[in-house]
């Protein structure tokens, strides 16, 4: 545990780090044994191998693994080891185990004479509940089959509100057709939006029973899954008791129920034919299953749909959770939920202080576009983003499902509090200022282009478009692809406090530039207009670059067309002899000749290829600018605490001197 644990990786010698260092590559089975040290390393890599490639910490929010997560953790070895008891021994400790974590369970969360279930998939409870229900209500169902529900089509009803796919998941274990599912929508004039329409409900179940079918389960939700609302469990127990229905009960705030202190409305769910739990969430347990109680009194029944095991193994995945109970006891369980609950109603209390944010519920705050930057600022809060229908995109803290998972306490809280503070009014005065954003790149139409992306927080996105004609479009994409980055980092570059980016890491939007938040007395006009300029002067210069090449190619051309004729005259001037390596040496020390051929000089700024004897005679460049006429770099600053400075590349004169024989640079 020790090692899996550590974040921190400890090799001794740089050999294992080349032998792990392809741990992810699967391999053949090597032909000698391993000892359990290097076993170990070798997960341990395997888990934290992402974060030595990216060379940074991890942004994952981890789960906080204590002595009560271990005793967790234990119980899945001990249970391997307890499976290898002879057969008695065996029934009477996994009975034992069974019985105790049942009681626990029953009277923790006030459900009495409750039986239990439990499962590794939080929905695996449910499947099983409803086969007990289809055997107990078709009686010749155990011999008939499937062919006893065509006489009378069964119907299972949920919220609208509930577990995204669970309907549709229960249909196809349960092999019924998708018509055998009825979403009741939620209250749309009266009560919440996100409880189940009771009237509604029972308007439903008699089309239902006129038409030929059976209402055989109604799902309830104490805690729906994106808002946290509660049904009315109540009214919908005494619908479901009108007619003959099983009463299924699910969600996070069933934990209260552990409370000295618990409302009404959940109170009410103690009435449930059955309920699915997740204390694995609620207390921070890694590993540990969903458990279901359930109250029914035929035990064949509850066999046949696989409620109940005969098999002493099977009882074993109680195990983890007994040990659990155990270290934490009573009190401590209570006070994991408690905990929870005080961090919800502590944020709830903080939040009515900010005038800018909605709260929905105690665990629920919306503002568009908020979220992700909460979950990397304070990872160890809990929240995350959800979608709602009505209401749109959300913050959610829900500390029931988090808080013991993650270790979170006030402190969290509070910083929570503070970075909302300080990112609301920011936030604020970008959403106001996006349209002007978005007229002001319109303005600057065709070069500017405004690229929509709803799922940006920041102030917008724009792109560049080159200007440049008779282009083709693998071209025209490396040029738009080639401005857009150097424009980014230039933008990068700038003393400003705003944040230019490449956008979100999978956004669909390519070779755009995303400019971030900004305060409200950014001047969104000059910060366009910035943006404008400096891809133009990107445009300008990369065309200014070409036009020197083509330039730069064709004198040089001319260059050795004047060189060779020069040489050809000097030959016919000074004649053959004195060409001669020696000959000509001797004859040129007795009688000197004034060469005529002159090297050449090509000044890009006037297009003129000249002769280098004025420069080499003066020991300077005809027409070179002094460094006082060289253009300077202007910058300015933009309100808000935002400077954009721009810096113009202008290129005045490039000399290219060329000798006879050779083309040589001239330091400038």
């Amino acid at each position: 545990m020790r090692i899996l644990g550590d974040g921190q990786r400890e090799l001794e010698v740089g050999t294992e780090r080349q032998r792990f260092s392809r741990s992810s590559i699967p391999g053949p089975l090597q032909g000698d044994g391993q000892d359990v040290a290097a076993i170990l390393h070798l997960v341990h890599n395997l888990i934290h191998e992402e974060e030595e490639e990216e060379d940074k910490p991890s942004q994952h929010r981890m789960q906080n693994v204590g002595e009560q997560g271990h005793m967790a953790l234990l119980g899945h070895s001990l249970a391997a080891y307890i499976s290898v008891l002879d057969r008695e021994r065996l029934r009477k400790l996994t009975t034992r185990i069974l019985s105790d974590t049942t009681l626990w369970l029953c009277r923790l969360f006030r459900y009495e004479n409750g039986s239990a279930y439990f499962h590794e998939d939080d929905r695996d409870g449910l499947v099983k509940v409803c086969r007990l229900v289809i055997n107990a209500r078709y009686e010749e169902y155990a011999s008939e089959g499937y062919a006893v529900l065509n006489f009378k089509q069964p119907v299972i009803y949920q919220s609208a509100s509930g577990r995204p796919g669970l309907g549709q998941h229960l249909c196809s274990q349960l092999g019924l057709p998708l018509s055998s599912l009825c979403t009741v929508p939620c209250n749309t004039i009266f009560g919440s939006q996100h409880q189940m329409d009771v009237a509604l409900l029972d308007k439903l179940i008699k089309e239902d029973i006129e038409a030929g079918k059976l209402p055989l389960l109604l799902i309830a939700n104490a805690g729906t899954p994106g808002a946290g609302h509660t049904d009315k469990l109540a009214r919908l127990k005494d619908l479901c008791d009108q007619y003959s229905m099983w009463f299924h009960v699910e969600g996070v705030n069933l934990a209260t129920l552990a409370l000295g202190q618990v409302t009404s409305a959940i109170m009410a769910a103690n009435r449930s034919d059955s309920m699915t739990l997740t204390p694995g969430q609620w207390l921070g347990l890694p590993a540990v299953t969903a458990v279901t109680l359930y109250r029914h009194e035929d035990p064949a029944l509850s066999l046949a749909a696989g409620l109940t095991s005969s098999q002493p193994v099977a009882k074993l995945r109680a195990l983890p959770l007994w040990l659990s109970l155990q270290y934490l006891g009573h009190n401590g369980i209570v006070q994991k939920i408690k905990h929870a609950a005080t961090l919800s109603q502590q944020l709830l209390q903080k939040l009515k202080t900010l005038a800018s944010i909605k709260t929905s519920v105690g665990d629920l705050f919306m503002f568009l576009q908020l979220g992700e930057q909460l979950v990397q600022l304070v990872p160890t809060s809990g929240v995350d983003v959800v979608e709602l229908e009505d209401e749109g995109t959300c913050v959610r803290f829900s500390p029931l499902l988090t808080a013991a998972v993650l270790g979170t306490q006030q402190d969290d809280v509070e910083a929570l509090v503070e970075k909302l503070s300080e990112l609301v009014p920011v936030m604020s005065s970008t959403m106001c200022l996006r349209q002007d954003f978005r007229e002001e790149t319109h303005r600057h139409s065709p070069s500017l282009i405004y690229m929509e992306d709803p799922s940006w927080p920041g102030l917008g996105a724009v792109r560049y478009e080159p200007q440049a004609e008779g282009m083709d479009e693998s071209r025209r994409k490396q040029e738009l692809e080639k401005i857009n980055t150097e424009l980014l980092k230039k933008l990068q570059d700038l003393d400003t406090d705003i944040i230019f980016s490449t956008g979100p890491e999978f956004g669909t939007e390519e070779d755009c530039i995303f400019v971030g938040m900004v305060t409200e007395d950014v001047d969104v006009s000059e910060l366009v207009d910035t943006i404008a300029a400096l891809g133009r002067d990107i445009e300008e210069s990369g065309r200014l670059l070409e036009n020197m090449t083509e330039v730069v190619r064709k004198g040089i051309l001319e260059a050795e067309i004047q060189l060779q004729k020069a040489n050809e005259e000097k030959l016919m001037e000074e004649g053959v002899i004195r060409q001669l390596p020696l000959v000509g040496s001797v004859l040129n020390w007795f009688s000197p000749v004034q060469s005529s051929v002159k090297g050449r000089t090509f000044n890009l700024a006037a297009g003129s290829l000249d002769s280098t004897e004025v420069t080499y005679s003066t020991k300077a460049q005809t027409g070179r600018p002094s460094l006082q006429d060289t253009p300077s770099s202007s910058s300015k600053r933009l309100p808000g605490r935002v400077s954009l400075s721009r810096t113009t590349a202008t290129i005045a004169y490039i000399w290219i001197i060329l000798s006879v024989g050779s083309v040589e640079p001239v330091k400038m």
